[in-house]
């Protein structure tokens, strides 16, 4: 039999605002993927995309509609089960970094173990941080990194409690067209290697277009499905 997807979304609906001035963004939105496998969703600005993500991540509860990720329904648990499931399951990498200013590139990398109270396991976040190329950059803080190092610290930091899926919004929208194409190629290294499935939010049509499945959004409703 094949194997369950590690996405899956059915009829996604997200609504804001009161009953009788409601705002749709989303609107009956339906995939699914594979484990290992990679999706780009891409459309203009105000079409969806990130709320998608969000949704798919149980970032957020979708109005209508069922989200399944690693084999769990997410509009069946509460925010700290949700919470557990991401812990578990899940990267993330933003377009802004997310870095925490006050603390080195090892310990930003270091946050996915502690939590899991994995407190044992520097040489894995030194291992990746050494693969993305920044072994030499360990106890130096953010403000000490460019913003290309900064994003090499994010994917490391997604990667070092071997996700099942990795969910990307914008990862190289604050990078020039050099550094953006290094961190990529590094992306779906780490992801071939990994075998992680990735869920990708981009402007960037070249980039959409590495990833095996495409998803494209306009006023909140999928256009065309690849």
């Amino acid at each position: 039999m094949p194997a369950s997807p590690i996405l899956e979304a059915r009829a996604l609906t997200k609504t804001y605002g009161r009953a009788d001035a409601p705002l749709t963004v989303l609107r009956d939105v339906s995939f699914s993927l594979a484990t290992g496998d990679t999706l780009a969703i891409v459309g203009p600005s105000g079409s969806g995309k990130t709320t998608l993500l969000g949704l798919c991540a149980g970032l957020d509860r979708a109005t209508t509609g069922t989200v399944t990720l690693a084999g769990q329904e997410l509009g069946a648990l509460d925010e700290d089960a949700r919470a557990l499931v991401r812990n578990a399951s899940v990267g993330f990498i933003f377009q802004n970094f997310q870095l925490l200013a006050t603390l080195t590139a090892l310990e930003n990398v270091l946050i996915p173990l502690e939590l899991r109270g994995q407190n044992s396991s520097q040489k894995t976040a030194e291992e990746l941080l050494a693969r993305v190329g920044l072994g030499d950059r360990l106890h130096h803080y953010p403000a000490q990194l460019s913003g290309g190092e900064q994003q090499r610290v994010a994917l490391a930091r997604a990667f070092v409690n071997r996700p099942q899926i990795l969910f990307a919004d914008e990862p190289t929208g604050n990078l020039d067209g050099d550094t953006a194409r290094l961190v990529v190629d590094m992306l779906f290294e780490l992801n071939a290697a990994a075998g992680t499935a990735l869920v990708l939010v981009t402007h960037d049509l070249e980039l959409a277009r590495r990833c095996r499945h495409i998803l494209r959004l306009r006023n909140g409703a999928v256009v065309e499905q690849s």
